[in-house]
């Protein structure tokens, strides 16, 4: 796999035809002839968000060399820069100026927003974050917003004929937002809340948590967060997370302290043997489970701007994607991520036959087993 990685590697130095920043002086005549090409627009250079960006290009740019026998198919630019909201514009327009056919980018809802309210983008462009003002007509959207992933686990739980949940969030920003998504969602669809409890390192607040019948935990916290609660929660209580929870399946030990929890997250972390995941190559080295997120986004993001430049979106739709089931509403392509749950250290799918793992030190045991009373999924 490692051979076949650098293989494509090889050949991605030759499709990628160059990096650009708008931050830096324009390049003089003949340097970068324009071409038609298309256009990834990231803060690579950016303190804050260049990790993720450059996981979201790696995966872009693998979907690409898979792409690339395909006559049809058009050469990659890479536009890097500090700022997106300062310099996400002028970008644009450097890579039209390029002859770019297709833009993909921003990835900062701030870039986003600034492009959103330039009216005239001339090609299809798909921005990798959600604007807070209407699209322009050649403005797409598609994400990883986690409050899609909030009210996806309130629909699970509804699946489920679960009807009044406890709510235990943290003071976080993040935190927050989950709760807020959540609960709406909710509410709106007929549940009721039961309890909320914020959690600040005292685990004496869940010491009247009961099982009640038809209820369930929504556990709006990170991994962290979460293997200080679940001790503290009754085995036999549906206790349901977001993706946030889960760092990959190589961390058994952190895996074991989550047991039994119920959390949604992309096939291409749950999923190896699926067909879509398995026709694109790994990262090299691997990347932290989070970043691995955004190099799903880089390849389904490549995959749909390949169907707008078709013009074939909307009769494409749903796609089965490396990073979620994908449709398209108006001009926002959603993701759906796929349900699993911790069994032994392992995430999986919930109707998956248990694979046990081997304890990495002699004696461990996970501390506590899957919930009794959660219904399958």
């Amino acid at each position: 796999m490692q051979r076949v990685f650098l293989w494509f590697s090889a050949l991605l130095a030759l499709y990628v035809s160059g990096f650009a920043c708008a931050t830096e002086p324009p390049l003089p005549p003949g340097d970068e002839k324009p071409a038609p090409h298309i256009a990834l627009l990231l803060p690579l250079k950016s303190a804050t968000f260049g990790p993720a960006a450059d996981a979201v290009q790696q995966g872009f740019l693998a979907a690409a060399g898979v792409e690339i026998t395909n006559p049809q198919s058009l050469p990659v630019r890479v536009y890097g820069c500090f700022d997106e909201g300062n310099d996400i514009v002028t970008m644009y327009r450097r890579a039209i100026a390029n002859g770019a056919r297709a833009v993909v980018g921003p990835l900062t809802r701030k870039g986003v927003n600034t492009l959103a309210a330039e009216k005239d983008l001339i090609v299809p462009t798909l921005a990798l974050n959600v604007a807070d003002q209407a699209a322009a007509p050649q403005l797409y959207f598609f994400g990883m917003a986690v409050e899609a992933e909030a009210r996806e686990i309130a629909n699970l739980a509804k699946r489920q004929n679960l009807h009044q949940v406890i709510v235990i969030t943290t003071h976080t920003q993040l935190a927050k937002r989950l709760q807020f998504a959540f609960e709406e969602k909710w509410v709106t669809d007929g549940g009721a809340i039961l309890r909320e409890i914020e959690f600040n390192s005292d685990p004496v607040v869940f010491a009247d948590v009961a099982v009640k019948p038809d209820t369930l935990v929504f556990l709006a916290a990170d991994a962290a967060t979460a293997r200080q609660i679940r001790p503290y929660l009754p085995n036999r209580l549906p206790i349901y997370a977001t993706s946030q929870i889960f760092v990959g399946n190589t961390e058994t030990l952190i895996n074991y302290d989550l047991d039994g929890i119920r959390f949604v997250d992309m096939p291409w972390l749950l999923e190896p043997d699926h067909a879509a995941v398995m026709s694109y190559p790994r990262a090299a080295p691997p990347l932290p489970a989070d970043h691995e997120r955004f190099y799903a986004l880089g390849i389904d993001a490549f995959r749909l701007v390949q169907l707008l430049i078709a013009k074939k979106a909307e009769i494409s739709m749903p796609l089965d994607g490396v990073s979620g089931h994908i449709d398209l509403d108006g001009h926002t392509f959603l993701r759906t991520a796929i349900p699993a749950v911790f069994v032994q250290g392992h995430a999986q799918l919930p109707d998956a036959p248990v694979v046990p793992i081997a304890p990495m030190f002699p004696g461990l045991v996970p501390t506590s087993a899957v919930p009794e009373a959660a219904p399958p999924q």
